[in-house]
């Protein structure tokens, strides 16, 4: 019984791992196949786990939490709007709710940002500190509207930053998770690793 509850998921994993790695080296139909099994898959999850969240904080209203009803009218609202959206009622609405949400919590991060810079300075006033501190203020003002000669001293600093600096660190992030991804990978086409039977 032990080895059936060890084994079959194992076993489930790899073939399902190397149906898929064939199909896209050798057969196309079947890659084509087994990602849209794995998209109706993950469409499934995601709608059993919207439920859930649903039916979690329909529990909670009843004690009257006030942040569960905020939460349930907003999933509802969204809802809404993406029926009158995919109904002609409405043009975009769903995309409107999310940049008037969206845009006023990028701002709110980066002042965040700037007050966690301020409280780090204070607690811990060493060069980390100081150069986090420092990118968050030239984010803040190089974003900020500028008069025209502060913003030609401006721009050539910022261009560098994000071509020099940033760009490849981003790079080299994206780098590290395609690594993790593919070791990952191989360790459960092997089955070494066994997240599903733990």
């Amino acid at each position: 019984m032990n080895i059936l509850k060890r084994g079959l998921p194992t076993a489930i994993a790899v073939i399902a791992g190397l149906a898929t790695l064939a199909g896209l080296l050798v057969f196309p139909d079947l890659s084509t196949l087994l990602l849209e099994w794995a998209a109706f898959l993950a469409a499934v999850a995601l709608v059993a786990g919207i439920l859930n969240l649903l039916a979690i904080h329909l529990r909670r209203t009843a004690g009257r939490n006030i942040y569960s009803l905020v939460l349930i009218l907003g999933m509802l609202l969204v809802f809404g709007l993406a029926v009158t959206d995919a109904l002609g009622l409405t043009e975009d609405g769903v995309g409107t709710v999310f940049n008037t949400v969206q845009v006023p919590l990028e701002a709110a991060l980066a002042f965040f940002l700037l007050f966690g810079g301020i409280r780090l300075w204070q607690r811990q006033r060493s060069g980390w500190a100081f150069l986090f501190l420092l990118a968050i203020l030239f984010f803040l003002v190089s974003q900020s509207p500028l008069p025209a000669s502060v913003e030609e001293l401006v721009s050539p600093v910022r261009s560098f930053i994000y071509d020099v600096l940033v760009t490849p660190g981003v790079r080299g992030l994206l780098l590290g998770i395609s690594l993790g991804i593919i070791t990952l990978s191989l360790r459960l086409l092997a089955g070494l690793e066994r997240p599903y039977s733990s």
